[in-house]
């Protein structure tokens, strides 16, 4: 609004914002930067801008914290608080557009082109709000709807839902286990909605909008990375013509497992690809630094309670 003073666009700017930043770190050589924002009722979120040769992706949050309880997220071991409003999902993106204009990431673009709900919450127990928060980057921001992509761990109503919007958004299913034993084991929420349900909805997603879906899985040594699962993970691949993402937990100080040898990936990754599945393994970004989902906020959540007890 350049056709108001300076300084009143600094005060409705400090006055309107609903978060400030708390902590910030960055990586890979100045490449993935992350962002602790916490809101005018001091609620914690989480943002990650990562910088590509051809992209510039940013996870947000959809919740403060998580009711999900998944056993290796950082998130889930705090709990849910409560769910963003519209205005806290799509200021993570202005936020990062700002950040980026001033300081662009070398060889990226200097805005986001790519939204991944990957950061803390699960965007389907919100769904009002973050449908809301798609039409407003689609049609305000002018994001593409195609490069935008929407995570769940299997909340299946939300899944057959969103399939009826008539938006082009990708989702990305995360499963973690490809069985309901251990799939329960890990992700607590597979009991309400066991995994062919899942898989019911992600089909539906697939056949209402005609984009394919994604697999996450985060893989752990001697929990899901087996040769059994990556057999049983190809074949639910190839029933849904998904593509699989795996990665190597990023480790949370709250959870015992951990990630794999890379032997370990390797043979994984060749087991899917032997049985007919497309499959990424994408390598874990911002390893020196909080990146993991809900990290930066254990780490900020430590740092305030030693701080308390020092005094």
């Amino acid at each position: 609004m350049l056709n108001l003073p300076t300084e009143m666009r600094v005060a409705l700017a400090n006055r309107l914002w609903p978060f400030e930043l708390e902590a910030a770190q960055s990586a890979d050589g100045g490449r993935t930067h992350k962002w602790l924002f916490r809101t005018a009722d001091r609620a914690s979120i989480e943002a990650v801008v990562m910088g590509y040769d051809n992209r510039t992706t940013l996870c947000i949050s959809s919740q403060a914290g998580c009711a999900m309880g998944c056993t290796f997220c950082a998130t889930g071991q705090f709990g849910f608080e409560r769910h963003l409003d519209i205005g806290e999902i799509v200021a993570q993106v202005a936020y990062a557009n700002a950040f980026l204009a001033d300081s662009p990431i070398a060889g990226s673009p200097a805005r986001v082109t790519n939204v991944v709900f990957m950061g803390m919450g699960e965007p389907l127990a919100n769904y009002d709000n973050v449908v809301a928060a798609l039409h407003r980057m689609i049609d305000v921001i002018d994001m593409a709807a195609r490069s935008i992509t929407v995570s769940t761990v299997g909340v299946v109503p939300g899944m057959r839902k969103l399939a009826e919007e008539g938006l082009q958004v990708g989702l990305a299913v995360s499963l973690h286990a490809a069985d309901d034993q251990l799939r329960t084991s890990l992700v607590p929420l597979n009991k309400r909605y066991p995994l062919q349900e899942v898989i019911a909805a992600a089909a539906y997603y697939f056949e209402r909008t005609g984009r394919r879906i994604s697999i996450e899985w985060t893989l752990m040594a001697s929990v899901n990375d087996t040769e059994e699962q990556a057999s049983k993970l190809a074949e639910i691949a190839r029933a849904l013509q998904a593509h699989v993402n795996v990665i190597a937990l990023n480790p949370t100080p709250l959870t015992s497992q951990q990630a794999p040898g890379r032997s370990s990936v390797d043979r994984f990754m060749e087991v899917l690809r032997n049985h007919g599945a497309r499959a990424t393994f994408r390598e874990t970004r911002g390893k020196e630094i909080d990146a993991a989902c809900g990290q930066l906020r254990v780490r900020s959540a430590a740092d305030i309670a030693k701080a308390s007890t020092s005094e």
